[in-house]
């Protein structure tokens, strides 16, 4: 019929603009949130401090001049879970403070925009954190050399990292409107990770051996990339909620 209009399609290029729009919205955050972290040192510092400090007391506590393999594992990512806790927990925190939340669900952006910028930052502080605590790990504990493991090493420390982050996120979201959140966050957090510390210690085990192999169990690396996966999507289905609650 003459006086029906057929239905308009979106325009081709409306996709790649939200698509633009969105990661510039994750650059701007991420800037904030790095810029921020640069000007008051609240949370970095902390983790790697918390780390060095476990090292050394591991380092006199076990009365022994080194450690290898799973006791070694063991060590190394018990200490990074527990300094990723700090982090987790100042995450949303000055948002929270200071109306960022508020201020953020008034502005005309993607939502999952903070989810990503806020995963990104917390991916960003274990990069430093690690920075500092594999080597005082291979220098006040480690018996092997760790050169020839670095690259199975950094593999499993990437797969963790990103599995850390993406709980991290989810859970700070959750409890930073508590007000109990300084104990809720770690309460929500430590069995979700608990899986994550399991499978880096399996998989970085071999590597801190005498004569160890090059590459970790693949098994323990597809686990890893597999809970990243499936949390990555609880994360990205759960948080729009979390903002507006």
């Amino acid at each position: 019929m003459s006086g029906v209009q057929a239905p308009q399609r979106p325009a081709a290029g409306t996709r790649q603009v939200q698509t633009v729009g969105l990661w510039r919205t994750v650059r701007a955050l991420l800037r904030k949130e790095l810029l921020v972290e640069l000007r008051t040192l609240e949370s970095v510092p902390a983790m790697s401090l918390f780390a060095l400090s476990t090292f050394v007391v591991f380092h006199f506590a076990l009365n022994r001049n080194s450690v290898e393999g799973d006791l070694g594992a063991g060590i190394l990512w018990v200490t990074l879970l527990f300094a990723a806790i700090l982090g987790v927990n100042r995450l949303f925190v000055a948002d929270a403070d200071q109306g960022g939340f508020d201020a953020f669900l008034l502005a005309p952006v993607d939502r999952s925009a903070m989810m990503i910028a806020k995963t990104l930052t917390l991916l960003a502080y274990l990069a430093v954190l690690e920075l500092v605590a594999v080597p005082a790990f291979a220098l006040l504990l480690l018996g092997p050399s760790l050169g020839p493991a670095l690259p199975g090493l950094l593999a499993t420390l990437a797969l963790c990292d990103l599995g850390v982050a993406l709980i991290g996120t989810l859970v700070a979201a959750m409890a930073v409107q508590t007000r109990a959140r300084d104990l809720l966050g770690p309460l929500l957090a430590l069995p979700l990770l608990v899986p994550i510390v399991i499978g880096g210690a399996r998989a970085s085990s071999p590597l801190l051996v005498q004569g160890h192999r090059a590459v970790p169990a693949a098994r323990w690396l597809l686990s890893l990339g597999l809970y990243d996966l499936v949390f990555g999507l609880i994360a990205y289905a759960l948080f729009d909620f979390l903002l507006e609650d």
